[in-house]
């Protein structure tokens, strides 16, 4: 068989031997278990598939379990029966024995179960792929496609010569289309013009690739961007809420301080150490609630002082971080 393929492919190169010598002659190969391996109709009925054979091999491993069990049973009581017994007993485990070849045959053999639907299975997408490579051998001016994997010997065959992502491309294409929108019609044709285009200029494809790379660094280098952003909002959201709990824990203990000390001028000033006398004058009262003003005057002018001094500290704090921020973007 492949003396056969080799003659005729011998012979076509020879047919267009003048042809060729005005224009090159194109070339490319499938593989066609790649193809079949990634579709996805294909991999779904071999899964299925897959598990009958599955459950074929466990009803085999049954009946070697029964058979082999008579046969310890047969061992153990032989000395105890009878000839006849004996042989009876053989003659049973001997057709089971053969039952279970032929079932094994049945479902595993060359002509087995599992041979015919497989055939079955991959012969629709075997004539997709046929009509495939048709298609684009008409489309891109093939003059030979080869199959990798049938019964012609490759010795070599460079990557650059294989179009089975292709055809898996369009295989692919054909049932996405069913599912798509008019407008999500037209964006996969346009994607798909370019990997077209792709596919005829390897160096454009290495540009691809490279233009690929650079804009996963980029997503990349935006997502760093983000997450340090969101460690800085953070650090920041939590510098503040540090900021605003110890001016209430100070605003509170200020408070209780002041009214400790009003307190006590005013227990000074209600309780006197001494028994008043008539004779003290009034002027001593109005300089002790001078005295009392003041002091209430310049505990909150140095309150007032310490806020405004901890509102700028937290407004620089605040703009420099928009700096920097800023300064990271660009």
């Amino acid at each position: 068989m492949r003396k056969q393929f080799l003659f005729i492919f011998l012979a076509l190169i020879a047919a267009n031997t003048n042809e060729a010598q005005t224009r090159s002659t194109r070339i490319g190969y499938i593989d066609m278990e790649y193809i079949l391996e990634n579709v996805s109709d294909y991999k779904e009925s071999k899964a299925q598939l897959e598990l009958k054979a599955t459950k074929w091999k466990q009803e085999i491993e049954i009946k070697k379990l029964e058979i082999n069990k008579l046969k310890e049973n047969l061992k153990t009581e032989k000395a105890l029966l009878t000839k006849e017994l004996i042989e009876e007993r053989e003659t049973e485990i001997k057709f089971l024995e053969n039952e279970m070849l032929e079932y094994q045959q049945k479902q595993f053999g060359v002509d087995g179960n599992l041979m015919r639907q497989k055939a079955a299975l991959a012969k629709p997408i075997q004539d997709q792929v046929f009509t495939t490579v048709q298609d684009i051998a008409e489309a891109k001016n093939y003059d030979f496609i080869f199959d990798k994997s049938s019964d012609l010997t490759m010795l070599f065959s460079a990557k650059r010569f294989d179009i089975s992502d292709q055809v898996i491309r369009i295989l692919n294409r054909t049932e996405k289309r069913e599912q798509l929108t008019k407008k999500q019609l037209k964006e996969q044709e346009a994607k798909e013009n370019i990997e077209n285009e792709i596919d005829e200029n390897p160096a454009m494809a290495d540009r691809q690739k490279a233009l690929d790379a650079r804009k996963a660094a980029r997503e990349k280098l935006v997502q760093d961007r983000k997450l340090e952003q969101e460690a800085k909002r953070k650090e920041y959201e939590d510098k503040r809420n540090a900021i605003a709990a110890e001016k209430a824990a100070k605003k509170n203990g200020t408070v209780s301080e002041t009214a400790n000390t009003t307190g006590t001028a005013k227990t000074d000033t209600t309780t006197p150490a001494e028994p008043t006398t008539t004779t003290e004058p009034a002027v001593n009262k109005a300089e002790e609630r001078q005295k009392l003003y003041e002091q209430r005057k310049k505990e909150l002018e140095e309150k007032k002082k310490k806020i405004l001094e901890e509102r700028e500290a937290a407004k620089k704090a605040k703009e420099a971080e928009a700096q920097k921020t800023n300064t990271t973007n660009n």
